[in-house]
């Protein structure tokens, strides 16, 4: 990885605290939402200028630099237009940590089902491993992918977007095996889906951060996690 861009993974990493998240004495965080939503064309093209330009300048900069001048002066538009539609820059984060989270977890719906796992260990592990190699490519195809999901994971504001992703997440596959395993337990497979949901992603994190063969980590990581369903099985 280049040096510029290691100096911008240190500004994101885990317990690193992120400056104007609120007032002195207050709590609060930051305001997350969006104010308006782009109703016309020419709004919507602002919109997704500023998102695109906010991508580009945290792969740049990094969270603790990344303002929202920066990003206004690399979009061409003013600060009044910027707070038309968002309020600060984690609302920003926010909005692309929302995409990129929608983005990856379309991903499971292609890989999983229940023929894969009544389809026994090596089945699930194919699919694993699938769904862990398309993750990380959608995420690697994503401008700012892998340093929007660190910003989801270090900047307390947004984790709950991180957190809410996974959870939606795995209640899904929870459902999924119950169908597919209907003697299994259920508290089981509900903590057996939170933890590989958990793995997948820290795993396409590793992925970004080390000079390792994709599909020789996916191969393992699956091959780990799958290995698992013969303990559930009634």
């Amino acid at each position: 990885m280049p040096t510029s861009r290691r100096k911008t993974v240190a500004a994101v990493a885990p317990g690193a605290a992120p400056t104007s998240m609120s007032t002195p004495g207050s709590s609060a965080g930051p305001d997350l939402a969006t104010k308006l939503q782009p109703a016309q064309q020419r709004a919507t093209e602002t919109y997704e200028r500023l998102l695109e330009a906010a991508a580009q300048t945290l792969i740049e900069v990094g969270v603790e630099r990344l303002s929202t001048n920066l990003v206004c002066e690399r979009a061409g538009v003013s600060p009044p237009a910027l707070y038309r539609y968002f309020p600060n820059k984690y609302a920003l984060l926010h909005e692309l940590g929302q995409r990129l989270m929608q983005r990856q977890n379309e991903c499971v719906a292609r890989w999983m089902s229940p023929e894969v796992i009544q389809g026994g260990v090596p089945a699930l592990e194919e699919a694993l491993a699938g769904l862990l190699l398309e993750t990380y490519e959608v995420t690697r195809r994503t401008e700012g992918g892998v340093w929007i999901m660190r910003a989801m994971r270090a900047v307390p504001a947004l984790q709950e977007v991180r957190l809410a992703s996974h959870a939606a997440v795995t209640e899904a596959q929870t459902q999924l095996l119950v169908k597919a395993l209907p003697g299994a337990k259920r508290s089981e497979l509900k903590l057996a889906s939170r933890i590989v949901v958990e793995l997948i992603y820290a795993t396409v994190e590793m992925l970004f951060d080390e000079t390792l063969k994709p599909k020789d980590v996916a191969r393992i990581a699956a091959g780990m996690m799958a290995s698992h369903l013969q303990r559930v099985m009634p």
